[in-house]
């Protein structure tokens, strides 16, 4: 199915943006909303202008999703350079030591701003459906305005998870109120889950109506499960003025939060397609292929023209040449840690799926390249491939690749959660299990359930360790580790098993030292023997394959380089700064506490 090219109507005639979120006043509108928010067609251009705050430049497409979520305790920026650490670009912002001042992100037209002006364009939308859509009872209106609020969810949370406490702006900006100060987040969590609430009375299930057939429009399912999200941030951990702490707020304490998670996810559960008939595989063929039909496990993804968005450019497995594949050579920008393979189960079908320890060759042989071995310290994740497209990615930049933002997996993982905490494990283990069902053989599955439902303490760690399994590469896991009040512990971990791999200590020590590897008779596929636990350099080397000087060594991941997954103290930059444009631009309003 052809991608929708969305231009916001906005831009073009409702209103005069300002260029950054705190700047300029916007000017008198050149179509009245009164015209705009009756007609339908109108309105839904005006609303479909939101997305284009998502995609342009500096937004979503070239510098939150490339670095917000890198690093964790499973990602991380492939082939950082220790030596030039710390600096003010994007490794900064990866390794908790950012400054307001960052080269990538302190210019006017950046995340910060764009999610501003996406906010902006949202908050006209609702006035406007408000006011003239006659929700009520127009149900294309309805689900407009569903989408609206939904959409201006999904900017306040993320920007939420970038820097803390921002500016709160849920009308449109006057002259009176251009000026503002950081909010607390509580009353944005708060008027968040209100809106959700309300948003999900509008929308239609995915496939409800012709508008929510695909998963480039906003359907109930995602409403929920973004609701259940939001809560779940609302009661965890974070980042304050005054420390890590929980909310203090009694309408988001835990209980109550976790009661909404669980009540939102097991409605989505009730009305979705079983995760059972959902192949892990096959979620992300999909992806790659620009099938945006509903009705499967993506939930929402944020849309990207054939010619933008850099998805496949940032995680997809690298591509060193134009080849057989692709006209871009792009891909393996960010990456897996490179213990996270070896901790999977070995029959664990996502592990090959997610860590992949090749790239294509930048020497052609008639045009095509071949796989090839890469080094163990910049493993590519596999989720996302040019090989796996329906089409030959052109531009030098962008491939326009969605960014999937929510499916169905994490509605069951929040599920089992949610009712892990509040009911206990005999009653969480149902959502829990399919996840492994689909990934493990099943005595592997009873055994793990076995051990995982032993205790309520059992059960949670049983859910921090697969939703990193589930989601490696997917931008989630740091801030569940925030919200666990884990970042740092979590981190400390991965550098400490980092450590002992290279040095083949226990649980490495089973390992062989050297890969041996030849390429199969299709000229193009990698076989590798050497990956897994109890595989033997003797083995390896009777095979009469080729073989590497060495794989796991302190020469190939470096120590440096382990150490530089954080630079600064993580718990204490669990967030960016403000960028410094826009304390200067605050009329004194803003500032980094």
């Amino acid at each position: 199915m052809k991608k929708i090219v969305y231009i916001s109507l906005l831009s073009l005639s409702l209103t005069g943006l300002m260029s950054s979120c705190d700047l300029d006043a916007p000017s008198q509108s050149a179509l009245d909303s009164s015209v705009i928010f009756s007609t339908p067609s109108l309105a839904e251009a005006a609303v479909m202008g939101i997305h284009q705050s998502f995609g342009e430049t500096n937004s979503y497409r070239g510098r939150f999703l490339p670095y917000y979520g890198i690093n964790s305790d499973v990602e991380w920026i492939n082939n950082m350079e220790p030596t030039k650490m710390p600096d003010a670009g994007k490794y900064d912002l990866c390794t908790y030591a950012a400054t307001a001042t960052n080269t990538q992100m302190n210019t006017t037209n950046n995340a910060y701003a764009k999610f501003y002006e996406g906010i902006e364009r949202a908050n006209q939308a609702i006035v406007g459906l408000r006011n003239y859509g006659n929700v009520e009872t127009n149900a294309t209106m309805a689900q407009l305005l569903g989408e609206a609020l939904t959409l201006r969810a999904v900017l306040y949370l993320d920007l939420v998870k970038g820097w803390g406490d921002v500016p709160a702006r849920f009308e449109p900006i006057t002259t009176e109120t251009m000026y503002q100060g950081r909010a607390d987040r509580d009353v944005i969590y708060k008027q968040l889950l209100a809106d959700l609430e309300e948003a999900s009375n509008l929308v239609t299930w995915p496939n409800g109506s012709s508008v929510t057939q695909s998963v480039e429009r906003v359907n109930k399912a995602f409403v929920k499960g973004l609701r259940a999200r939001i809560a779940l941030y609302a009661g965890g951990y974070s980042q304050r003025t005054d420390g890590i702490r929980l909310s203090n707020d009694p309408e988001l304490s835990r209980t109550s939060m976790y009661t909404i998670a669980r009540d939102e996810c097991l409605d989505v559960i009730n009305h979705c397609p079983s995760l059972a008939n959902l192949a892990f595989k096959d979620n992300f063929l999909r992806l790659c292929q620009d099938v945006v039909s509903a009705g499967a496990e993506s939930l929402w993804e944020i849309p990207f023209s054939d010619g933008r968005g850099r998805v496949l450019y940032t995680f997809g497995v690298k591509h060193n040449a134009k080849d057989q594949y692709t006209q871009q050579a792009q891909g393996g920008v960010n990456g897996p840690l490179p213990y996270l393979f070896y901790d999977y189960d070995v029959e664990d079908i996502r592990r090959d799926i997610t860590c992949v320890p090749y790239d294509w060759s930048k020497e052609l042989v008639n045009g095509r390249s071949k796989q090839e071995l890469r080094s163990v310290k910049s493993w590519c994740f596999g989720k996302l491939r040019y090989e796996w497209m329906n089409r030959i990615v052109t531009s030098t930049n962008d491939d326009g690749v969605n960014w999937q933002y929510m499916r169905l997996a994490d509605v069951y993982l929040m599920a089992a959660e949610a009712i892990n905490e509040l009911e206990g494990p005999a009653n969480a283990a149902q959502y829990l299990k399919p996840i492994l069902d689909r990934a493990l053989p099943a005595a592997k599955v009873s055994a793990y359930m076995a051990s995982a439902t032993a205790s309520k303490n059992a059960f949670f760690n049983a859910i921090v360790d697969q939703r990193a399994f589930e989601f490696a590469g997917e931008s989630l896991r740091k801030a569940d580790l925030i919200r666990w009040n884990l970042l740092k512990v979590k981190l400390d971990e991965a550098k400490d098993k980092m450590m002992k791999l290279a040095r083949r200590e226990a649980p490495y020590n089973d390992l062989p030292e050297k890969l041996y590897y030849q390429t199969a008779e299709d000229g193009e596929t990698l076989m590798i023997y050497g990956l897994n636990h109890g595989d033997t350099d003797e083995a390896g080397e009777a095979l009469g394959y080729e073989s590497n000087t060495t794989w796991l060594s302190t020469e190939k991941l470096e120590d440096a380089l382990i150490n530089a997954l954080y630079t600064q103290n993580p718990d204490e930059n669990q967030v960016w700064p403000i960028w410094q444009t826009f304390i200067d631009s605050s009329n004194g309003m803003l500032s980094n506490d």
